[in-house]
């Protein structure tokens, strides 16, 4: 199941590789922001990309609340049981931590239908996402974590260590596969001139700080115009006040439109050719810590919304205030700054060779299914643990 650009630009290599295999069926759910006008329809794009959407399942309530969000995982939860009983899926891959995975978790769990969890044990003390995506890997038989700390921190959940996968991110064998646009050709496609100094932005709401964004993002947009920033703006999620932050940043363009330019979905190509030619990113996305790493591209980390996971040195991390967002600009675009991420390495891209979608395509075609997959003992650590509470996932 995808539920927005972001997580079908992680997924779709692997979706590719399931559909290219003679022995398995690839089966796509599309839900969330994939079908909402307001975030471009981007589902379009799975379609766009020669991967056919079998099933679409509407949950997002307009309203802009916390008691929305609520109220979507249910209609969500009742749209995933339909799917999961007309589709009949053997296993139920799904990726991150966004609310929309509560649904489609728990009725693959209530259906009895193994759940393959992407990205599982990282941290992100700032908002829900951490509690979802822990609860899911509590109901999921199969981990591909990115990173060998994070397979350690979901066998400490008391996850089979048999059962957790370390290949890496699977959204960076994009960069093998997807050919990026010289400058020239990403202003065209953007419509939109890439004088230096210029950024790409995308903030999403810290959805365990209640009330807070608007000061946020006004911070934000105040620290660009104190540095001279320019800047290529990406939509926040579908999170209580992330239409809140849309409306404010689309505010902030209209009166500067030569400068700044907000756009629905930028799809991958773009957005990672932003990547490869924009000077630095700026936000609180996980993409500052996944992607922008492989293009030794500066990021300033805002806040706390990925507070805990892992960083390679390309990350400045501030907290809210202009001063504090200012600082961290200009630190990432100095010349030294910029000179020290030469030869830095990404802890997210495993072999580093593009293969981590093919690496969990043939797990996934290897694991054996049945009452055993599903049928998952607690795996006690330390000196007091039982010998006998796991048993490893036979291939």
């Amino acid at each position: 199941m995808t539920s927005s650009r972001a997580d079908y630009g992680l997924l779709c290599g692997l979706m590719q590789a399931v559909r290219d295999d003679a022995v398995l069926e690839l089966q796509v759910i599309a839900t969330g922001m994939h079908l909402s006008p307001e975030f471009g329809l981007t589902y379009r794009s799975i379609e766009q990309d020669g991967i056919p959407v079998d099933r679409k399942v509407e949950m997002l309530l307009s309203a802009d609340t916390d008691s929305a969000m609520t109220k979507s995982v249910g209609v969500g939860l009742m749209g995933f049981s339909d799917a999961f009983d007309d589709l009949r899926p053997h296993i139920v891959v799904v990726l991150g931590d966004r609310f929309e995975l509560l649904s489609a978790a728990i009725a693959a769990l209530i259906a009895r239908i193994p759940i393959a969890h992407i990205h599982g044990g990282e941290t992100s003390q700032g908002a829900i996402d951490e509690g979802v995506r822990h609860a899911v890997t509590k109901m999921a038989s199969l981990h591909f974590p990115a990173t060998d700390s994070y397979r350690q921190r979901i066998i400490q959940m008391g996850e089979d260590p048999g059962s957790v996968f370390a290949y890496g991110a699977p959204g960076l064998d994009a960069l093998h596969r997807v050919t990026i646009l010289t400058r020239q050709e990403l202003e065209s496609q953007l419509d939109f001139r890439l004088d230096s100094p210029i950024a790409i932005v995308t903030y999403h709401p810290v959805t365990l700080e209640r009330d807070a964004a608007e000061e946020q993002i006004d911070n934000l947009l105040a620290a660009l115009l104190q540095e001279n920033v320019r800047a290529v703006f990406t939509k926040s999620n579908a999170d209580m006040q992330g239409r809140l932050i849309n409306d404010r940043i689309a505010a902030f363009c209209r009166e500067r439109p030569a400068d700044y330019r907000l756009y629905d979905s930028l799809g991958q190509a773009v957005y990672l050719s932003c990547l490869r030619h924009l000077d630095l990113m700026i936000g609180n996305s996980s993409s500052g810590l996944i992607e922008a790493p492989s293009f030794r591209l500066p990021a300033v980390n805002i806040g706390d919304r990925q507070r805990g996971r892992i960083k390679a040195r390309n990350v400045t991390d501030v907290g809210y205030s202009v001063a504090e967002i200012a600082s961290g600009i200009r630190q990432s675009l100095s010349a030294a700054w910029r000179e020290g991420l030469t030869d830095m390495e990404n802890p997210y891209a495993g072999r580093g060779d593009a293969s981590v979608s093919l690496q969990i395509k043939e797990r996934l075609k290897q694991i054996k299914l049945g009452e055993s997959l599903l049928k998952k003992r607690f795996h006690d650590i330390g000196p007091n643990s039982d010998p006998n509470s796991s048993r490893p996932v036979t291939p």
